[in-house]
């Protein structure tokens, strides 16, 4: 809520994703009403705010529906991006901006506000990936455009869900040994994502002169080994021996990422290669407007064991099935990818027997171990050596 009192009326794009599900209920709690644009309404009613929200249908790319969707706007939110839907996913992103930049204009919206990626500084555009090439040329068009924008550029998200650091997490936990790309030299800076959320609401009260882009991240500038050797401390794991090989470039490793975690390879792909060049913030000026508190941003140990215990906890609870009111900004959601949030397997079947249950249990207790297993027992003890070969 604004220092007079004032509700915006936000729009937030995005909002079936993975920032802008976690960002409506902040922008709620904050008094704001929020529209959500949505191609598929649906994907929507799973959240436990969707009954406090609007949702309308329509598609970043048709104007008429982006048009419908501003009406009424104080801020809007932009919130997406066509990584992973092909090979010209620039020109869908390129075009996209320019109408959502064109119809906040014509709707009279006080400010935009979008999330995009942390670029490096010197390196000239054509030597980009195309993943930070397009979301650098997605800020300009908003920069460019008469309506004011921040344009907030993050590096890596710590919270479970987000692309960047699922891969990091189903590496660290499936590999002991690692034969890793040269990247893991690379130095990022990383961000939780309860700071993201706090930096995105904390954008729509900016005072109507400010029209710039703003790096932002945690306190801690770490390469991915140290990440990912900082992950497997707070998370319990034994120490992972992590040897780079200078011969697995960021299209190979792509594949290498798609073999050992369950990413998508579209997803993969344009994110290994963005990690040649180094990525750290060059300024803190988003401070002078949303103030950092003691401890905030958080460190990324901190940020860490809150994601990591975040989705321990939802492994064990079903709030989110009966919540009223949202959980915190790391809390997993119903609508998280597939792959995100735990490496969680779950195989129930049933069969009436003629025992008690204690008869019953001793003979599940005796399964594996030196007992072996009902069938197969060399196949069984092959697997085994593989399991723990692989991590």
């Amino acid at each position: 809520m604004t220092t007079d009192g004032q509700r915006l009326h936000c729009l937030v794009t995005g909002a079936s994703g993975y920032i802008g599900g976690r960002l409506v209920p902040e922008l709620l709690q904050e008094g704001h009403r929020v529209r959500c644009l949505a191609r598929s309404p649906g994907k929507l009613r799973d959240h436990p705010w969707a009954s406090h929200a609007e949702t309308v249908q329509g598609d970043v790319t048709d104007p008429e529906s982006v048009a419908s969707a501003m009406r009424g706007v104080d801020v809007a939110y932009y919130l997406v991006h066509a990584l992973g839907s092909g090979s010209r996913f620039e020109d869908t992103d390129r075009a996209a901006a320019r109408i959502f930049a064109e119809q906040a204009r014509a709707a009279g919206v006080r400010r935009i506000v979008y999330l995009g990626g942390l670029t490096p500084r010197g390196v000239p555009e054509e030597a980009l990936s195309p993943h930070l090439r397009s979301r650098a040329e997605v800020g300009k068009i908003f920069l460019d455009s008469p309506v004011p924008a921040t344009v907030l550029r993050a590096a890596v998200v710590i919270g479970s869900g987000s692309a960047s650091f699922e891969m990091l997490r189903y590496l660290t936990e499936r590999l002991p040994v690692m034969v890793t790309p040269s990247w893991v030299h690379t130095r990022t800076q990383p961000i939780g994502v309860r700071d993201v959320l706090r930096y995105l609401v904390g954008s729509a009260t900016m005072p109507d002169d400010v029209d710039r882009a703003f790096d932002i991240g945690g306190p801690d500038v770490l390469t991915y080994r140290d990440m990912m050797r900082r992950y497997a401390a707070v998370a319990g794991l034994r120490r992972r021996y992590i040897v780079p090989v200078p011969v697995l470039t960021p299209r190979l490793s792509s594949h290498w990422v798609g073999l050992v975690t369950p990413v998508p390879a579209s997803l993969a792909r344009p994110l290994t290669e963005s990690l040649r060049h180094e990525v750290v913030c060059h300024e803190h000026d988003i401070a002078r407007y949303v103030p950092d508190t003691p401890g905030r941003p958080l460190p990324f140990d901190e940020a860490l064991d809150l994601a990591l215990r975040r989705v321990r906890e939802a492994q064990v609870s079903t709030r989110w099935s009966s919540a009223s009111v949202p959980g915190a900004p790391s809390d997993p959601l119903p609508t998280d990818p597939d792959w995100a949030g735990g490496s969680l397997y779950l195989d129930e079947r049933q069969r009436p027997v003629d025992a008690s249950r204690a008869a019953l249990w001793k003979v599940v207790e005796g399964i594996g171990g030196d007992n072996g297993w009902y069938s197969s027992p060399l196949a069984w003890a092959v697997r085994g050596r593989l399991d723990r070969f692989v991590g």
